[in-house]
Formats: structure tokens, C-alpha cells, sequence
């Protein structure tokens, strides 16, 4: 045999291996999911570079069933406050004075929309390390959630704690309405969902029309993965930039230091931990198991909701999942670590 064909059908042999090892361990992750190994994972949609490499749906759920995104679609409402900000309507130092001349307290007036988008206004709410208030679930009996949010008491000086709650990006929701003129609603339809051929998911709105920006967001999980594509090519969708690249990469450049790590919580024994960090309602985390220490930017919701992007494996991932109030909502972070990147990385 010519010593350039007997290179050829080895290259094609290693290649059929590589594919061999990616199908075993996507095959076992489905196995441990069917048996309960790793419970309530409800959809779980991978593509590497433009390949869709798995979409597989457990429980009940199909390709075409609207999951709830909870707390992820806080990251989409970043997106759509960097619409409003290239747009001029909004600019990160606008103060809630400028949107809501209802609202007379000094020290709120001088919070400002960074100061909102990186979850450090100093409003006393707090669902991040159980130590609270968590202001969710007395916002959603009200009427009027808006007035609800500015009436929450002003604790710390703007712009020095992180604290995680659903305050911050409802404000920056109803900024956006007020801004454009047009429902929050309208306004993500028209200039995000749309463009992205996103057209079947439905709102939470409050008695008074207020559409909820901070979580319980219904939406499709491919759809989901069109919005971490989007954040992937830097905001440019089929040839058009949808969001400005500066956005994308301030929005997401993560800097605040969180204290807590969704790798730990997920009670992975063999992986290291360090603290993921906050940008404007995105995460980063780095990840360091065996041989990986890569880095993920991710949005999360409760339950094991997450659009993530992995740079350096030319990964985007989305998960939907059942594990609400509880560890098991991180467990898609093993999975990552155990099955996809080194289906991935084997299959190289």
C-alpha cells in the first residue's frame, strides 16, 4: 500500500474512534439521566461549532415543550438593556430618578442602571445565600410591582455589595418600557426575538402589565440556544449585528467576585473549586477537573436551567431541569465536566 493512502485510512480509522468514544459517553449521560443517576435533567441541547452533537428531552418534555427559564432570563434581560443602550435610549449612569420621578427617596434616585444590572443597588433584598429578605414571592402578591420594587428599603450605599435577587432586573425591565416607550414585551419581540426567529414562549405579567424580567419565562430550549449563539458570535445573528460586540463583551466580561462556586454546590468531589464571578446578570466560573481547567459563561436559573458558552471547546450547552430549591439544580455542571467536554475533547 502507497505510504500517502495508508496515511489517509488511518486518519479516517482515528476519526471513526474519536466519533466511537463521543457517541459512548453521550449514550451513558442519557442512560444515567433515564435511570435517575442524575434526576429531573429535563433537556439537554449541546452543539460544538455548528454541529448539534445532542438534543435529547426526559420526563415528559419534548423538543417543542416551553420550559420555564427562571432566574436565566435575567441574562436576557441584559441583552436587552444593551438593545436599549445602543440604541442611546438608556446609558449605564442614568439614575432612577431620570425613569421614575414618582419615586422621592434621595438615596434611591441616585441609583443607577449599572449599579441595577450588576446586582448592587443596596435595595434590602438578598436570594443568593439564604440569609434574605427574598422579596420574590411578596412582589408577585401585589398589583403594581413596580412600586413594589422601589418601595424596598435602600440598606448599603449603591454600588458596593452584590447581593442576587429579583429586584434589580425588573427595574431594568420596566427602564427599558419607559425608555422606548413600548412594554418590555414589545420591545424584546422586536428587537431580539424576532431577528432570532424566536417566536413561540410567553411572559409573566403582572395584574398591571408589567412584564416579569427576572425569571419565569417560558421558552423552547433550542430557542435558548439561539440566545447563547448569539452571545458566542458576539452579537451578530445570520449576518447582522443584533447587539454591538462592546455590549457582549462588557456585559459578560464578569469581574465581581461572588464568594460561591456552582461547581462545589454541585457536590463533585474530584473537581477544584473557585468562586464564580457576576458582570451584568452573567456568570463566569472556572472549571478544573482531571485534565480540563477551562473557563464557562453561563446565565442560571433555579432547577438547572442554563445557556453556557465553553470558548475554548467551541461550546454552547443548554440545560433545562425540575430540581428547584435544591443542590441537584448544579448538577449540570458534572455533567459538563464528566461527559461533554470529554466527549468532546476525545472526539477531537
Amino acid at each position: 500500500m502507497k505510504p500517502f493512502l495508508f496515511a489517509i485510512l488511518m486518519l479516517m480509522f482515528a476519526d471513526c474512534s474519536a466519533q466511537r468514544k463521543n457517541s459512548s459517553l453521550i449514550e451513558e449521560l442519557k442512560q444515567k439521566i433515564a435511570d435517575q443517576s442524575y434526576p429531573k435533567i429535563d433537556g439537554i441541547v449541546v452543539q460544538h461549532g455548528n454541529e448539534i452533537i445532542m438534543e435529547s428531552y426526559f420526563n415528559g418534555f419534548e423538543k417543542d415543550t416551553k420550559h420555564d427559564t427562571r432566574s436565566a432570563f435575567k441574562s436576557i434581560t441584559s441583552l436587552l438593556a444593551g438593545i436599549a443602550i445602543d440604541q442611546k435610549i438608556i446609558n449605564l449612569n442614568d439614575s432612577l430618578a431620570r425613569f421614575f420621578p414618582e419615586l422621592k427617596h434621595a438615596g434611591k434616585r441616585k441609583i443607577t442602571v449599572q449599579n441595577l444590572l450588576e446586582m448592587r443597588s443596596g435595595l434590602n433584598c438578598e436570594e443568593f445565600y439564604d440569609i434574605g429578605p427574598d422579596c420574590e414571592d411578596a412582589m408577585s402578591r401585589t398589583e403594581d410591582w413596580m412600586a413594589f420594587c422601589l418601595g424596598v428599603d435602600l440598606i448599603r450605599t449603591p454600588g458596593l455589595n452584590w447581593s442576587y435577587n429579583f429586584n434589580e432586573p425588573m427595574l431594568v425591565g420596566e427602564i427599558i418600557a419607559r425608555a422606548s416607550g413600548i412594554t418590555v414585551m414589545e420591545f424584546a419581540k422586536k428587537y431580539l426575538f424576532r431577528p432570532l426567529g424566536i417566536e413561540d414562549y410567553k411572559w409573566t405579567v403582572s395584574p398591571k402589565g408589567q412584564g416579569m424580567t427576572a425569571g419565569s419565562f417560558y421558552i423552547k430550549p433550542m430557542d435558548m440556544l439561539k440566545i447563547i449563539n448569539l452571545v458566542k458570535s458576539e452579537g451578530r445573528w445570520k449576518g447582522k449585528q443584533v447587539i454591538s460586540t462592546d455590549w457582549i463583551r462588557k456585559s459578560t466580561d464578569c469581574q465581581i467576585v461572588i464568594d460561591a462556586s456552582f461547581v462545589r454546590y454541585s457536590r463533585m468531589p474530584n473537581a477544584q473549586y473557585e468562586s464564580a464571578r457576576y458582570g451584568f446578570f452573567w456568570y463566569r466560573e472556572q472549571l478544573k477537573y482531571q485534565d480540563i481547567n477551562t473557563e464557562v459563561l453561563f446565565a442560571s436559573g433555579n432547577g438547572g436551567q442554563y445557556m453556557m458558552f465553553l470558548p475554548a471547546y467551541d461550546l454552547t450547552v443548554v440545560f433545562t431541569g425540575s430540581n428547584y430549591g435544591n443542590w441537584r439544580g448544579k448538577l449540570p455542571f458534572e455533567i459538563l465536566l464528566k461527559y461533554i467536554i470529554s466527549a468532546v475533547d476525545k472526539g477531537k
